[in-house]
């Protein structure tokens, strides 16, 4: 057989393996920056921060939490959804399973997706009196924002807590007026956990205004990737470092403030 027509027979199993994935759902999800919701402010009209047995400060800056936005769970994902997003800035291609536990249903996705929010604030709650010295029976903190899900908002949750009470310790705004957003799990103890999607976080953050994002310190390189111009990472490991940066960075001491 010539070599050009055992060629030609040998593509044809290749070029149907092609169009079979082309039309093939693929076990992925597509992820872009998601809403921003600023902790010191108000959700459908009430607070998403109340807190009863402690003076609370009044706020002008912002403190942001952010969020992606994903394909659901039953969503198929053709070969030319994925070539699309592999090329753009503002687009993440991700690992089904990574975003959504496998063999779980939307309803069963968005239950735990909740659970995990009100785990979040419980932490959040509790990390933020901790290290303010406060008597979680005395001072008591509810924290309300709808269609969220997920613990990703730990940090923020506690750090509006913070600034609510207690500002930047001297009387000021822990932002110090400013916009600040972030990203991160919480633990009681106030140790910052990583979280998913950073690099369009900091685009979500940036489109609202945004100029410093905190970040987990382990997911510095990721946040550099897509990073917008004129936004500052800040790496955290626990909400400590939080505090302690913005204050920091409120004084004018940037010199004190790490950076990735």
């Amino acid at each position: 057989m010539p070599r050009s027509r055992v060629l030609a027979a040998c593509a044809v199993p290749v070029v149907a393996l092609v169009a079979v994935a082309g039309l093939a759902p693929l076990p992925f999800a597509i992820a872009q920056p998601g809403s921003t919701a600023d902790v010191l402010g108000k959700d459908q009209g009430r607070e998403i921060i109340t807190i009863t047995g402690a003076p609370v400060r009044p706020t002008t800056g912002q403190l942001r939490m952010t969020t992606i936005l994903a394909t659901g769970p039953g969503t198929d994902i053709g070969l030319g959804d994925v070539a699309d997003a592999w090329f753009r800035t503002d687009r993440a291609v991700l690992p089904h399973d990574s975003v959504y536990p496998p063999g779980k249903s939307d309803a069963e996705i968005e239950k735990r997706n909740i659970g995990q929010m009100e785990e979040s604030q419980d932490a959040a709650a509790a990390a933020a009196l901790a290290y303010l010295e406060l008597d979680p029976a005395k001072v008591k903190v509810e924290l309300h924002l709808a269609d969220v899900g997920g613990p990703s908002a730990g940090l923020l949750f506690a750090l509006g807590v913070v600034d609510k009470l207690d500002g930047d310790g001297d009387g000021g705004e822990l932002t110090g007026g400013e916009v600040v957003a972030g990203t991160g799990t919480i633990a009681p103890d106030g140790k910052v956990g990583a979280v998913g999607g950073v690099s369009l976080k900091t685009q979500a953050a940036s489109r609202d205004g945004a100029t410093v994002f905190l970040v987990p310190k382990a997911e510095c390189s990721d946040a550099r990737a897509e990073l917008p111009d004129g936004m500052r990472l800040v790496p955290v490991t626990a909400l400590t470092d939080a505090v302690d940066s913005l204050r920091a960075l409120g004084q004018g001491q940037e010199s004190k403030v790490p950076s990735c």
